[in-house]
């Protein structure tokens, strides 16, 4: 039995681990590591993404140049999608690669799409036999006026190829983000004047 005011033995190792600091670091590590790890993977992501839509955006300007061409045929085209699709699956691997082109008889045409009509009653709709500008001659007023494909001469023609492809990083589901990626890039340019451009005919609505 220990006398009253014996020092126990097991308190000079309690003050000693109090005092020691060497395990603080590791322990603060611990904590700090998964976040740190987290943002490294977001810039990471972000600059791959950012990087991909650089490349992709440079790669449809240039196709997008050559397919206006007057010596452009539509194999010429397919070629032209293929390097595309070939420059960016070098970067994201797997990824779908899907391409669209709309073609139209003006810039003005390209940006208001639908065709324009004279409304006759004021009432703001195509109908009455009122005309129409039939941009894509089929005999329907469109609220898109393009025509798929690379349209005719002097046509204007939006090219567009939208990229999907999986996250490299492991981080979009604790972020809330989808595992995959869809990026678009489009460019407009007006066909060569290789030949007389066709005229846009008149319909009337019904």
């Amino acid at each position: 039995m220990k006398r009253a005011g014996s020092r126990w033995p097991g308190m000079g190792l309690l003050r000693a681990l109090r005092g020691d600091r060497r395990g603080a670091t590791i322990l603060e590590f611990a904590f700090v590591a998964p976040v740190l790890i987290l943002i490294l993977m977001f810039l990471f992501d972000t600059a791959y993404y950012l990087y991909a839509r650089a490349i992709l955006s440079g790669e449809v300007q240039a196709a997008g140049r050559a397919s206006g061409l007057e010596t452009a045929t539509q194999a010429n085209r397919d070629a032209l999608d293929s390097g595309v699709e070939t420059a960016v699956k070098r970067l994201v691997g797997a990824g779908n690669v899907a391409f669209t082109r709309m073609a139209y008889k003006s810039y003005g045409r390209a940006q208001s799409k639908a065709e324009a009509f004279v409304d006759g009653n004021g009432d703001g709709l195509c109908n009455n036999n009122e005309t129409f500008d039939d941009a894509n001659a089929n005999n329907v007023r469109d609220l898109d006026s393009g025509a798929s494909g690379q349209g005719g001469a002097k046509d204007v023609t939006i090219y567009t190829v939208t990229l999907r492809y999986n996250r490299i990083f492991p981080m979009a589901y604790l972020l809330g983000w989808p595992q995959e990626v869809t990026m678009a890039s489009s460019t407009i340019l007006r066909n060569q004047p290789f030949d007389k451009q066709s005229e846009p005919v008149t319909g009337n609505c019904t």
